[in-house]
């Protein structure tokens, strides 16, 4: 279902569009539509072309790439509330390379890619915020991948937590929203090694898991555990 916005209103409104005048607003808010997407759906496939930047109001969205015999995924990151979706097709080829599933319930804005563009070359302090945010979010991709490819099962495991609770959720009792298939796809192992690494660490009282909800209780042994695995 699509509503009509109100820019200049909104309580979800983006770190760079509070940068915006109120002409800029209303230009943006002349072809910007409010979408509903129910939890599993895609917001945005893999190899379509990007007519919209999407801007994610609420919820959790996964951002993926499928494997090349389409039988797994490459999952890139977990992406929370107030962040714009398919920046880096913006400034590629306009294709869209990953592609972005709502985890949850998800509330998004489609903004016009033209539209976008102009605010980008007209309003320096939106532009240098939206490349702020483009070079934060890949070097901490670049970061938790390089870490990943340079543990051993545990340490990955450690990482994936500590990811969760301090990025994902900020708190040390969460529901996770990924299937242990999802879990395997993020940090590049297989399912039964997480489950067996999972269960390792609820069997020494580092974590206590019921069901998908998973709460840290020995946060410094699991830091420990992320710096030497």
């Amino acid at each position: 279902m699509m509503n009509d916005p109100d820019c200049k209103r909104c309580d979800k409104i983006s770190c760079a569009a509070s940068n915006l005048n109120p002409t800029e607003l209303a230009l943006q808010n002349s072809t910007c539509r409010i979408a509903t997407i129910n939890a599993g759906d895609i917001i945005l496939p893999e190899g379509s072309l990007t007519s919209h930047i999407i801007y994610l109001r609420s919820g959790l969205v996964k951002e993926f790439q499928k494997t090349a015999n389409h039988t797994g995924e490459y999952i890139i990151n977990i992406i929370k509330e107030k962040t714009y979706l398919g920046l880096p097709s913006l400034f590629g080829d306009r294709y869209n390379h990953y592609s972005y599933t709502a985890l949850t319930e998800a509330s998004i804005c489609y903004i016009d890619h033209e539209i976008f563009k102009d605010l980008l070359i007209s309003n320096g302090q939106f532009g240098y915020k939206i490349l702020e945010t483009v070079s934060r979010e890949s070097l901490n991709t670049y970061h938790r991948f390089v870490s990943q490819h340079q543990k051993k099962i545990f340490g990955k495991v450690a990482d994936m937590l500590l990811y969760f609770s301090k990025h994902i959720y900020n708190s040390n009792s969460f529901y996770l929203h990924l299937s242990r298939n999802e879990l395997s796809y993020l940090i590049g192992t297989s399912r039964e090694s997480v489950s067996k690494q999972l269960a390792q660490f609820n069997s020494e009282g580092i974590i206590a898991m019921k069901g998908r909800t998973i709460t840290i209780i020995k946060a410094l042994e699991l830091e420990r555990i992320s710096k030497f695995g």
